[in-house]
């Protein structure tokens, strides 16, 4: 029986993959049938194909996405930290085209928390995210995670919120065609509610099997009542900077 070796690294392998560097065991010479096929659609249909998979996650089953990721089901779902720098440079990026084709009549009121996230955006990722993780791990404390599985959750919270934001920045584009205006606005402040209510949605989510519904209820209103406070002193530090 004649042994199969890895075009990569020479090991001798079975099964569909090389043990000792992952190599794909039916890697062949590249064709141009091979080259479309594999390298550049399956590529493409990978990667995209997890990203989407990972942001209806995130959007449905928010809390149970995190902890399926801390658990170590990683493979599934697209890198947390990666689709977060994305999002955040959509979000930007809608938002000043956003601010670039509507008059200032146009920009409802809402609309100045984005603009807030935007100016502020590399502030409020290195700071809303350990918020969350470090107030979840001393309220949350009978689930037994450490602080970097309680960074996870808050970042699948934040996750959450970029794709809302996204949202509502279709939505306002929508609204810019006057005909539409009245429906878009209905559906913006539904958006605002589900931002605001995201981080319970997932904390709900993720420990609804821990802890009793009343207990967890008081849990996570502390959550927001912590939370609130800090935000509330952040912002004041950021106008009185800038």
């Amino acid at each position: 029986m004649n042994k199969k070796s890895c075009l990569n690294c020479g090991y001798t392998i079975s099964g569909e993959f090389c043990a000792h560097c992952g190599q794909k065991t039916d890697t062949t010479r590249i064709t141009h049938i091979s080259l479309i096929k594999n390298d550049i659609l399956g590529s493409i249909w990978h990667v995209e194909t997890r990203f989407f998979k990972t942001i209806k996650s995130i959007l449905f089953w928010p809390g149970k996405t995190a902890m399926d990721y801390i658990s170590g089901k990683r493979i599934r779902y697209y890198n947390f930290i990666s689709l977060l720098l994305i999002l955040f440079s959509f979000n930007v990026l809608t938002l000043h085209f956003y601010e670039k084709f509507a008059t200032k009549e146009a920009i409802p009121e809402s609309s100045e928390v984005r603009i807030f996230f935007a100016r502020y955006s590399k502030t409020i990722l290195f700071v809303i995210i350990p918020m969350l993780a470090v107030n979840a791990f001393f309220i949350f404390k009978k689930v037994k995670l450490n602080l970097g599985e309680h960074f996870i959750l808050g970042t699948v919270s934040l996750l959450g919120i970029l794709v809302i934001f996204l949202l509502d920045d279709i939505v306002s584009f929508m609204g810019l065609w006057k005909p539409l205006s009245k429906i878009t606005d209905i559906a913006d402040k539904i958006l605002f509610v589900l931002f605001i209510l995201f981080p319970a949605i997932t904390y709900w989510n993720a420990f609804k099997k821990s802890y009793s519904k009343p207990g967890l209820m008081v849990r996570v209103s502390i959550l927001y009542v912590v939370m609130g406070i800090e935000s509330l002193a952040i912002i004041a530090v950021l106008y009185k900077i800038f």
